[in-house]
């Protein structure tokens, strides 16, 4: 698998997300870039879009802008920080892309909305390829959605959190599915209602232990920065590739690690988003043009360089690396609150990730023995992702990530007319 994930994310993915970021950056003129103000008022003054902004922000701030991070720094050096950046500022055109198709093709049924990726493929090519066609194309991606909701959205992020507590793993991967059912068994309100509460308080807590361990190392900032962009384009691992053309281990694990962490273009979050109340499909995809900057852009960057500031030698466990980090400058303090924050993210994004993967499957089947089925099978991955490897996990991540991100783009570049 890993040689797979070599081709597929070193080649196949970057030049897939980034060809189609810069295409439709260009075609929406960078809107979001040059006119930040009107951007901004479309965010405020939507209608109900906020719920959903919360829940999306909660599949996406989980561990992938803190463990993501400090394995994208592992695997790829400083450098990949600024691929990560270059993906996010791209991808933001991708996020806006998918969130108005979500909106515009999203279906209403008992008084709620359901939409996502798998409904906009399927309406947007019903037309030119029929219904049967359109719908094998859907129900493929909605599969794709529900793998990705158990392997990323599951087992990365319970896998990451396991070891935080004093306690066997198995029985915290108990304890975590049970919470977790909690959350779920009422549906995509309570998931709302949770995380409208939690998110912006978790992330406040977490900018202000940032800001108070940069502050703190001031005169470091402008070599963390410098260090960043020196990497960024140096070969200090293989290259791969092929028919002569390679891709630096930095840029792989900084557009992967980004991906993960934002989600732009993989076509998951748009299930969040469809279910808003907001009317406007401009200004819920201001709203997904936020997210990723706010994801990526903010507190990524604010891991990484924590991370750099602090830490003279990069260990290679990446939630240690990441704890090492916040101690050298907060002590025992910093350690405890940093693994709360991650274990919060963690179990916000694995409630948001069970939702995105019933949407999904319930595009395909509305069977309650499908949706039975399914939640069997995600609370026992969330189980056992406690004490599965590490490596293993990163790999089936990467893999059906990658995957899911270039049909999504491919179906988004076929769409454009519809955007």
């Amino acid at each position: 698998m890993t040689k797979i994930n070599d081709i597929l994310c070193g080649i196949i993915l970057p030049i897939t997300l980034l060809g189609a970021g810069v295409y439709f950056a260009i075609k929406l003129k960078f809107f979001y870039l040059f006119k930040p103000i009107k951007t901004l008022k479309a965010m405020l003054f939507s209608k109900g879009g906020f719920p959903s902004l919360t829940v999306a922000l909660a599949g996406t701030l989980g561990i992938g802008n803190i463990v993501g991070v400090s394995s994208a720094i592992i695997g790829g050096g400083y450098g990949s920080i600024f691929w990560m950046w270059v993906s996010a500022f791209l991808a933001m055109s991708l996020k806006y892309t998918e969130v108005v198709l979500a909106i515009r093709y999203r279906k209403k049924e008992n008084g709620k909305y359901h939409g996502g990726a798998p409904y906009y493929i399927y309406e947007g090519f019903k037309n030119r390829l029929g219904s049967r066609f359109s719908f094998i194309l859907g129900a493929s991606f909605g599969v794709l959605c529900a793998l990705n909701s158990l392997s990323t959205g599951n087992l990365v992020q319970t896998n990451a959190v396991s070891g935080i507590l004093p306690m066997p793993k198995l029985i915290f991967g108990i304890i975590f599915a049970f919470l977790s059912f909690l959350v779920v068994c009422r549906g995509i309100k309570r998931i709302e209602k949770f995380t409208s509460v939690l998110m912006p308080i978790l992330s406040v807590v977490y900018i202000l232990l940032c800001l108070y361990v940069l502050l703190t190392n001031l005169r470091l900032l402008p070599s963390a920065f410098y260090t960043i962009f020196k990497e960024a384009f140096s070969i200090k691992s293989a290259f791969y590739g092929t028919l002569g053309f390679g891709i630096s281990r930095a840029m792989r694990l900084g557009i992967c690690r980004g991906l993960l962490s934002n989600e732009a273009g993989c076509g998951t979050s748009p299930c969040a988003h469809a279910s808003s109340s907001n009317e406007s499909p401009h200004a819920q995809g201001c709203l997904g043009v936020f997210e990723v900057f706010f994801d990526t852009i903010v507190l990524c960057t604010l891991t990484a360089l924590v991370i750099i500031v602090s830490v003279k030698n990069i260990a290679n466990e990446p939630l240690e690396l990441v704890l090492s980090a916040f101690a050298s400058s907060l002590g025992g303090f910093g350690r405890y609150a940093v693994l709360i924050c991650c274990l919060l993210f963690a179990f916000a994004t694995v409630v948001t990730q069970y939702f995105y993967g019933v949407e999904s499957l319930k595009f395909i089947s509305k069977s309650k023995k499908l949706k039975l089925v399914f939640s069997i099978i995600f609370f026992l991955v969330t189980i056992f992702s406690a004490v599965i490897s590490s490596y293993l996990m990163w790999e089936i991540a990467d893999f059906i990530l990658a995957i899911m991100t270039v049909f999504n783009v491919i179906c988004l570049l076929l769409l454009r007319k519809e955007i």
